[in-house]
């Protein structure tokens, strides 16, 4: 069970795509919203249970009609890879029953100790894939994420191919939105990175984002060049993972984006701010060098939250420090 959000849920895929690879016995259902269906297409023995949050599991006699529901599936052990108040009750109930169980440790403490202003350890911290093998490693079984398998690029439908053209050159994804501002890439030296990547004709750079402002936004960073083409509002969920299995590399800041594209197994490259790739949060099978930090030397509170939701003052300009020369040249050379 992981409900939500978007980029936490991707992050369960490569492990559960490894475990079922290595315990091709074991049958797993994927309780979930059923907008991330589509993550675990095509993954044997898994099947995807929705959680249907607005009517039938809504509050908490809609958790119990939830586990009700789960034991017509003979399910024998329940990994909450969630620990929230919702799976916290499925997984008592799922105790109660008899069923081995398990919660992921998101080790709030030393995250703490991370992100605190004063007497900061800084220092990488396990990452969320292993504590979700740490939660399967719990109920008995073994994953090795050391070499991972990942899905060929799928298929582009005619409406994709139609937006992005046929001769396309490298497929460069670039989402520049994050939740929440202190993650987020100031607009006008993004607008630097995607004028000098637009000048290699080769590239076709692909602007993803999501509702009325942010397309605006990137409307304005395309400043209509051929090769700069945005996708947001223009393809569904579906197809915008399909476009995204078949990128060289995506640009992102620690949102849900980075996630998706690692969880297909594409190159990604991170901007952080606020927050900081030791909590945890990198992306899936990716080296270290490929996330770019905003200067501690200059703001030596960072990271200053594990989400970004912490605003401090004075530190509303980090990440003008990651220079858009650094962000092109680490693209560049990725992509050699």
């Amino acid at each position: 069970m992981r409900l939500s959000a978007m980029g936490d849920v991707a992050m369960t895929v490569p492990v559960l795509r490894a475990f079922v690879q290595q315990n091709p016995e074991i049958k797993i259902t994927v309780i979930s919203r059923p907008l991330f269906k589509p993550f675990f297409k095509g993954i044997p023995n898994i099947s995807f249970f929705v959680f249907d949050e607005k009517k039938r599991n809504k509050g908490f006699l809609g958790l119990i009609r939830l586990f009700l529901d789960l034991q017509e599936l003979n399910i024998e052990a329940f990994a909450d890879l969630h620990n929230v108040l919702r799976s916290k009750v499925i997984r008592t109930l799922f105790a109660i029953s008899g069923k081995r169980t398990a919660k992921v440790d998101k080790g709030r403490a030393e995250k703490a100790a991370l992100m605190r202003a004063e007497n900061k350890i800084f220092m990488p911290l396990q990452t969320m894939f292993e504590r979700h093998v740490a939660v399967f490693e719990q109920l008995g079984f073994t994953v090795n994420l050391s070499n991972p398998i990942f899905p060929p690029k799928q298929t582009l439908d005619s409406e994709t191919i139609h937006l992005i053209g046929e001769k396309h050159g490298k497929l460069i994804g670039i989402a520049p939105f994050a939740q929440y501002d202190s993650k987020v890439y100031p607009i006008d030296l993004m607008q630097k990175v995607v004028n000098e990547l637009a000048l290699n004709k080769n590239y076709s750079i692909l602007l993803f984002g999501g509702g009325t402002k942010e397309i605006e936004l990137l409307n304005s960073l395309s400043k209509n060049q051929h090769n700069v083409i945005v996708v947001a509002g223009k393809l569904n969920f579906q197809q915008e993972l399909q476009l995204i299995s078949n990128l060289s590399i995506m640009l992102s800041m620690d949102s849900g984006n980075a996630h998706i594209a690692a969880m297909l197994g594409i190159n990604v490259i991170t901007l952080w701010g606020a927050t900081h790739p030791f909590a945890g949060f990198s992306p899936f099978n990716q080296p270290f060098e490929n996330a770019l930090v905003s200067d501690r030397n200059i703001f030596p509170k960072l990271p200053t939250s594990v989400y970004g939701n912490k605003k401090v003052k004075g530190y509303e300009e980090a990440m003008g420090t990651i220079l858009p020369e650094t962000i092109v040249e680490k693209i560049r050379n990725t992509l050699k």
